[in-house]
């Protein structure tokens, strides 16, 4: 009983993480209506937002070391041990949680930039165009970052890893287009927030995925087909759904990863959700809850 809870709570856990990489993806599918490759660039952005304030909080002096007389020896100690001491430390231990304040700000100028030069430029294009320009942003994201962090993956411990989700869309009443024009809102501006929100969304998906998974550039590649995974069992366009398939994908890896399981069937953790993706699809081609009519024309 005791294996049983834990898995189920390390499936809850995963399956957090798992609705919060995709809520960002499936908001701005349902929402804007564009298929957006660049999505698992925002959750490398976000991963990397937590790099750059852990390296902000280690910025270091070098100080002479008292202790050894016989010749001068330096040491390089963080300016906020230096001038707090141990909150000092502290707050350099906490760099994950503090990276979220500095990965809301970006993300949020990130998203209303893209979308006023780019993005919207496509929402009548088609799906095609969508792919070929967002991957093409991917892309070229992916490049910045590798030039600048290097493409070794970065290390960033954190005290504990936050995940969680939330129905965006419905807070804001964006849950789609047509609603948002029948209530007479600024549809641009409306898409603009809707667009900054949805990359914050898989921003801080990547900061909090940090403690988990060491940063790299190519990252943002591997999540980006874990994200599709999951949007398309909970339903194109459907927050809940991606919720609720986050949760179930999660939950059932978590179990798949058990040891009798594997023992049974090696290496099914690592193609389970696939399985279980094809699974759902043959019955409710849909997804979970899925709209009639959705990428069906």
């Amino acid at each position: 009983m005791d294996a049983f809870i834990l898995q189920l709570l390390n499936g809850l856990d995963k399956g957090g993480a798992y609705a919060l990489i995709a809520l960002g993806l499936t908001l701005i599918f349902g929402t804007l209506g564009v298929v957006n490759f660049a999505h698992g660039a925002f959750f490398m952005l976000g991963a990397f937002c937590a790099v750059s304030m852990q390296k902000l909080l280690t910025i270091s002096k070098h100080v002479k070391d008292d202790s050894i007389t016989f010749f001068a020896t330096y040491n390089d100690v963080p300016y906020l041990k230096l001038w707090f001491g141990d909150f000092g430390m502290k707050l350099i231990e906490y760099s994950v949680p503090l990276a979220i304040l500095l990965t809301i700000p970006i993300m949020l100028l990130l998203g209303v930039a893209l979308e006023r030069g780019l993005i919207r430029h496509f929402y009548r294009r088609s799906a095609a165009d969508q792919i070929l320009v967002t991957f093409g942003l991917a892309i070229v994201l992916q490049e910045i970052i590798k030039a600048y962090f290097g493409a070794n993956p970065i290390p960033t411990p954190a005290p504990d890893a936050v995940a969680g989700s939330a129905h965006v869309g419905a807070w804001l009443g964006l849950d789609d287009r047509e609603t948002v024009g029948l209530f007479g809102i600024n549809i641009e501006r409306r898409f603009t927030i809707v667009f900054g929100i949805a990359v914050i969304v898989a921003g801080l998906a990547g900061t909090m995925y940090t403690p988990i998974l060491p940063p790299d550039y190519h990252m943002g590649m591997e999540f980006l087909v874990l994200s599709f995974v999951v949007v398309v069992v909970g339903g194109m366009g459907s927050l809940p759904g991606a919720v609720a398939a986050g949760f179930l994908l999660g939950i059932i890896q978590s179990f798949a990863s058990m040891n009798e399981i594997k023992a049974i069937i090696p290496g099914i953790d690592q193609v389970i959700i696939y399985l279980v993706a094809v699974v759902i699809l043959l019955v409710r081609p849909r997804g979970l809850m899925g709209r009639k009519g959705l990428m069906e024309d």
